[in-house]
């Protein structure tokens, strides 16, 4: 089943011409849990993995404890995140000779990993060869929360605007026409019209508190946006204009529930960044061997 964003009940750029140059493409992924193949693209599924590549390490051999408990000593092999196959998103772009992405992290990543940027790895799914039967089991303490749960993916290009990235200035400029359209409308523009929730690629991170963005350490210019992996699709407030058509309640506006009562929709991969937040990967493209670096935040 595809699924399909609401169209936006206002034309931004035609209430906000000053928005026009800013705009960016985005990718939402929209993850349901299920049984994804290697030769499929997956958040928290198998990778399309060498056989005789070794499955990579987390650099750091010590991961202090949660909450004053024991740390964790030695080897922690990293988890599957994200895994795109360049047929199912051909807007990305893939390097010359590649057509898989496979982004990998250390289930430490939130707050208790000190080498935590994640594994970003372009290659070609032809010349993989034989292929890893099974991921390797990560390490039985790490926290369950940063590790995605299998799911499918049904992509879908969208336009993103910025809130949180909103240039400086720009927002004064535009705050009194935005409490107009809010008080016509009830949308607010950072939750309901600007940047799509939810795990995605490229358009602006999904941030939960100010901007954090990385500079390339070879080049110095500031880093581009790869991926945004949230905890949750939609939240609150975003999902009056963000939760698909075909997963919404006609009657309610919300997610229709299944017949166990739960949101499938909601958080898919089961993931809890903090308390509700993210992981933003970025990459410098300018750079040929495209340096890789992350932030997470939280509500």
């Amino acid at each position: 089943m595809t699924r399909t964003t609401p169209k936006r009940a206002v034309d931004l750029e035609q209430l906000f011409p000053e928005l026009v140059p800013l705009r960016r493409d985005a990718v939402r992924l929209h993850p349901r849990a299920g049984s994804p193949s290697a030769a499929e693209s997956s958040v928290g599924g198998p990778p399309l993995w060498p056989a005789d590549e070794p499955w990579p390490l987390c650099p750091s051999t010590s991961h202090p404890g949660e909450w004053g408990g024991p740390a964790a000593e030695g080897p922690v092999p990293l988890v599957p995140v994200v895994q795109i196959h360049r047929r199912d998103v051909p807007q990305l772009a893939f390097p010359a000779g590649t057509d898989l992405l496979q982004v990998l992290w250390c289930p430490f990543i939130i707050g208790r990993c000190p080498t935590a940027t994640p594994l970003v790895r372009w290659r070609s799914s032809e010349e993989v060869g034989p292929a890893l039967a099974s991921v390797p089991p990560t390490v039985g303490t790490a926290p369950k929360d940063s590790i995605p749960a299998p799911c499918v993916l049904h992509p879908e290009p969208v336009v993103d605007y910025p809130s949180w990235d909103m240039p400086e200035g720009l927002g004064p400029e535009l705050s009194v026409r935005m409490e107009e359209l809010r008080a016509r409308t009830g949308l607010r523009y950072g939750y309901h019209l600007a940047e799509a929730p939810g795990i995605k690629l490229g358009g602006y991170p999904g941030w939960t508190q100010e901007p954090c963005w990385p500079d390339c350490p070879t080049c110095g210019r500031t880093m581009e946006h790869l991926l945004t992996v949230s905890s949750w699709e939609y939240d609150g407030q975003s999902y009056r204009t963000w939760l698909p058509l075909e997963d919404k309640d006609d009657e309610t506006g919300e997610e229709r529930r299944d017949a166990d009562g739960g949101r499938g929709a909601h958080s898919p991969a089961g993931l809890m960044i903090g308390d509700a937040g993210g992981v933003y990967v970025f990459e410098c493209r300018s750079c040929p061997d495209r340096p890789v670096d992350h932030h997470w935040d939280c509500s």
